[in-house]
């Protein structure tokens, strides 16, 4: 046997473990159920979010958090503006008649003169949490939007579980799809989150995103906030979410619950996904936690191993095609079962039609997104990123 052989065959069955292995985590955390019309949250939230050229998408994120059945006097809204050059701060201007909770800060006011940065949105977050004094600190981006019970759901599970939570992630949906390209997005993004559940609850990794993310003040305070990640551009959910797992190592949990979904759009244009993936795939190198790079590795040099391996079978020796196709079939059978647990979650099975032509796009996406995310710079909000 060969040893290119012995290596698909071991990167196959490392992939097929790790991927059933979330599949398991994910099917073994219980679904968190929205809280009955008789619970009143008693826990003083602020809520940040930061914002850059966002005029598209803020009236309906503030218009979902204007429904948010919170209670008011527990409510404080920061939207931070990060250097917008379209009418993203007039639209929020508008938004405080109806919301006296809802504060407007401008980061380049708050930054000292030639201030220079890489990691404009941790600055912002940072600034921003320290104009509150709120007990609970929750982010979410300018381009999302909620059901109204989002943040009572997202509460009650930490005053469920309260004072031994330090940290809540919770699911982010891709909605609003109108391209097979868009369906694409949201078939693999719906995996990051089953990835996600499944990594918190077996506590094999650190995943979170920064969508939908909760901490308390004393744990993003104890932990120093965002110093020493700081000089990456992104990361401030992960990053700091490992920050908070190293202290408080039993405080992290994952809100398996659609009311407490926040919602967003997939990327319009190939040149925005590879974007949007290349500043994800950014900070793999900068992960404290080794155990997610090793993950990241592992579905890497498996994809790589299914296009060698065929390029193998047509060039060098025909019996490689069989064991590229046996690799792509393993990947296929188990990835199915991955996503058809996040589309039914998320009740989206609808876009499981589209799961076989997906699967040969997401060898090459992987592929490669995990060779250019630690190379060079890529363009976010329309400002170059290093």
């Amino acid at each position: 046997m060969s040893i290119i052989t012995i290596l698909s065959l071991l990167l196959t069955l490392a992939y097929v473990l790790l991927i059933g292995t979330y599949v398991l985590g994910w099917h073994h955390l219980p679904t968190y159920p929205t809280p009955p019309s008789t619970y009143t949250p008693h826990t003083s939230l602020a809520l940040i979010i930061p914002a850059r050229n966002e005029a598209q998408y803020i009236d309906r994120c503030l218009y979902s958090i204007y429904q948010q059945a919170y209670p008011k006097h527990l409510l404080a809204v920061i939207v931070i503006d990060d250097h917008s050059t379209d009418e993203t701060a007039d639209l929020v201007k508008q938004w405080q008649t109806k919301m006296p909770y809802l504060q407007l800060l401008d980061l380049a006011t708050l930054l000292p003169q030639n201030a220079h940065l890489n990691a404009y949105k941790k600055k912002a977050i940072e600034l921003a949490i320290a104009q509150t004094q709120q007990t609970l600190i929750v982010t979410t981006d300018a381009d999302s939007y909620m059901e109204k019970d989002w943040l009572r759901t997202v509460v009650s599970y930490y005053e469920q579980h309260a004072p031994n939570i330090h940290l809540l992630a919770a699911p982010v949906a891709f909605t609003k799809e109108q391209t097979f390209f868009q369906r694409f997005q949201t078939l693999d993004f719906g995996g990051m989150m089953v990835a996600t559940g499944a990594s918190v609850f077996f506590r094999l990794s650190n995943m979170c995103n920064g969508a939908n993310l909760a901490y308390t003040r004393q744990a993003f305070y104890e932990v120093g906030g965002f110093k020493g990640i700081d000089d990456i551009a992104s990361g401030d959910d992960m990053l700091l979410m490992h920050k908070i797992w190293t202290k408080y190592p039993q405080g992290i949990a994952f809100v398996k619950s659609l009311a407490a979904t926040v919602f967003t759009y997939p990327e319009p244009t190939v040149a925005h996904f590879n974007n949007q993936r290349l500043r994800w795939a950014s900070k793999s190198a900068k992960y404290q936690d080794k155990r997610i790079t090793a993950f990241l590795a592992a579905v890497f040099l498996f994809n790589i191993f299914i296009v060698l391996t065929f390029i193998g079978g047509l060039l060098v020796n025909s019996h490689l095609l069989y064991l590229s196709a046996a690799m792509f079939m393993a990947k296929c059978l188990t990835d199915f079962v991955f996503l058809a647990s996040a589309m039914h979650f998320f009740k989206r099975n609808r876009l499981l039609w589209l799961f076989l032509p997906a699967q040969i796009l997401h060898v090459l996406y992987i592929i490669v997104i995990g060779t250019l995310g630690n190379f060079g710079t890529y363009t976010w909000k329309g400002r170059e990123v290093k």
